[in-house]
């Protein structure tokens, strides 16, 4: 009797156990890159005092490094290229592109790479470094995460919302035009606002 009853201790642990699989091979992390047809890096500044401008970049590469059924996340980062700003103003976005801010030529890329997180709720606060024109300065995002879904074609995408402010003169972006009111042209506080989608990388084979 006593043998019988440790045979189906172990059948039941190992039951358990087995059954427990499924779960835990969920709860991992996983990459999830950034789709950049159902994706919006925008911004947001002060013109001539009274009114504001929005962008966005066009081209970019990111990609999200997390657990979804934790809801833990390991990294974040991101690879902008900067001639891809567009604020449907021709002149206006070659100005943007030229030395006076962007400098293109010299400075194709501005980059965003998470350094930690916190989470309060179903908000989260991250502070990253952003490099932009050769300078890197701590930035903090607050948003959420939007959970994952099945998609039609077989894979998983998960959504992000996120905004944050940055002082565009901490990073070298200095241009600006005095009013006779002594207001600015283009404002120093620039709102960046962020709709992500991003779809989870398949394992290879």
């Amino acid at each position: 009797m006593h043998g019988v009853l440790k045979r189906l201790a172990g059948t039941v642990l190992m039951g358990s156990v087995i059954a427990g699989l499924p779960v835990w091979a969920q709860a991992e992390m996983a990459r999830y890159n950034v789709d950049l047809d159902h994706s919006i890096i925008g911004f947001e500044v002060a013109h001539l005092v009274v009114s504001r401008t929005t962008g966005r970049f066009t081209d970019y590469q990111g990609f999200v490094v997390m657990d979804p059924e934790k809801k833990e996340f390991k990294t974040i980062e991101a690879v902008v290229q900067t001639a891809s700003v567009n604020t449907n103003h021709k002149k206006r976005d070659e100005h943007l592109r030229s030395q006076d801010f962007f400098n293109v030529a010299k400075f194709p890329t501005m980059t965003y790479k998470m350094k930690n997180y916190t989470k309060n709720g179903d908000q989260y606060t991250a502070v990253g470094d952003l490099t932009l024109l050769g300078v890197t300065k701590e930035v903090t995002l607050t948003g959420t995460f939007n959970g994952t879904v099945a998609d039609p074609f077989g894979g998983t995408r998960a959504g992000f919302s996120a905004e944050g402010t940055i002082r565009r003169k901490d990073f070298g972006l200095v241009w600006d035009k005095l009013l006779d009111n002594g207001g600015a042209v283009v404002g120093d506080s620039v709102k960046i606002k962020l709709e992500i989608e991003a779809i989870k990388e398949k394992k290879p084979g």
